[in-house]
Parts: structure tokens; sequence; C-alpha cells
């Protein structure tokens, strides 16, 4: 008999150890999830000063080249208007996106920025000029305008992408990279421009 309630003993003693440690085991699975998607968390609103500042000075650049394309409309011919309709209906949204990628940051536009020093920004002298101008002269300033300017935002996504963190502002500045490259292209092939190894073959004879 006394054997009996020793092995008892043993057994309840052993069931017990065993309920602790598989009680233990279970809250440190949940801790450690729950610390894991903390984490994962904090890595999507992750951001520093780079992508700040991309989006500040990025939302004034699209800003102009709307305004551009809004004088397309009743100046231009129908391949720069239809061109400027583009950029219009691709950077609008862009502008959209940033505002509330500022707004998670708990950041405001940069209202004090010098936005003539951004690059491709035109002046005021350079905006009135293509506001006075109507057909092909303002197809050809329009063009020759919105090439610098899309090469200005190039350079201000490619700085995003080297020095930003943000996924989503690094994504957004990789499809300006990809978007205005490809209009770059399409804007000198209108321009006639030559091709930039200086080739004969596919060039635009006397431009």
């Amino acid at each position: 008999m006394t054997f009996d309630k020793r092995a008892l003993n043993h057994c309840v003693l052993a069931t017990a150890m065993a309920t602790a440690l598989f009680a233990t085991s279970c809250g440190g699975s949940e801790t450690e999830t729950g610390a894991d998607a903390s984490e994962s968390q904090g890595r999507s609103t992750e951001h520093n000063d780079a992508d700040v500042h991309f989006a500040q000075m990025m939302i004034p650049h699209h800003e102009q080249a709307v305004e551009m394309g809004d004088l397309a409309d009743t100046r231009a011919g129908d391949e720069v208007r239809d061109l400027a309709e583009r950029i219009r209906a691709a950077q609008g949204p862009e502008i959209e996106r940033m505002e509330t990628l500022l707004d998670a940051w708990g950041a405001e536009g940069d209202h004090d920025m010098d936005h003539a020093e951004m690059d491709g920004m035109l002046s005021e002298e350079q905006m009135a000029e293509l506001e006075s101008a109507e057909g092909d002269e303002f197809d050809a300033l329009f063009l020759d305008f919105m090439v610098l300017h899309h090469e200005g935002a190039v350079t201000m996504a490619r700085t995003e992408l080297e020095e930003g963190v943000d996924p989503e502002a690094r994504e957004l500045a990789q499809e300006i990279i990809d978007a205005q490259e490809e209009e770059i292209a399409h804007m000198n092939d209108l321009l006639g421009e030559e091709p930039a190894d200086g080739g004969e073959e596919g060039g635009h004879g006397d431009h």
C-alpha cells in the first residue's frame, strides 16, 4: 500500500511539472509573437529625414507640372495636350500619396522652402513665357521645359532611393523614375533630339 501511494505521488508530481512547463512554453511563445508583431509594425512606419524631404520637395514640384499641364489645355497641339493630360493624371494622385505619407509621419509641407532651388523647377519668368505662348511655340517650350522638369524629378527620386528608408516612399520614387524617364524619351523624340550616342541611324535629319 505504501508503494502504491508513493507511485501515485510521483505521477501527480510529474503531471504538475509537465503542465507548468507547457504553460511556460505557451506564455513564452505568446510574448515572442507580440514582440515580433510590434517590431514588424515599427518597420512599416520607419522613416527618416530623407523621406520627409523627398515628399516636401516633390509635392510642389509635381504641383508645378500639373500647372504646366493646365496651360496646355488651351494652348497646345493635340499631341502635346494629350501628353500633358497623362502627366496630370499621374502626378495628381502622387501628390495625394505624398501628402498622406507626411500625415502618417507627423510632418508638414515645408512652405518656407525656396522652390526655385529645386532641380528642374521653372522660374516665374519661364512660367510666364510658357503662359504667353501659343500653338507650335507653346509645344516646343512645353516640351523643353518639361524635359528639364522631369530630369529634376528623377534626380530627386534617385536621392530618395539612395538615402530614404520608408518602403512606400522608396516605391513611389522608383515609379517616378520609371514613368518620367519614359516620358523624357518620348518628349525628346517629339523635339527631334539626336540619339544619345550621336549616331545617324534613327536620327531626325537636320534637327
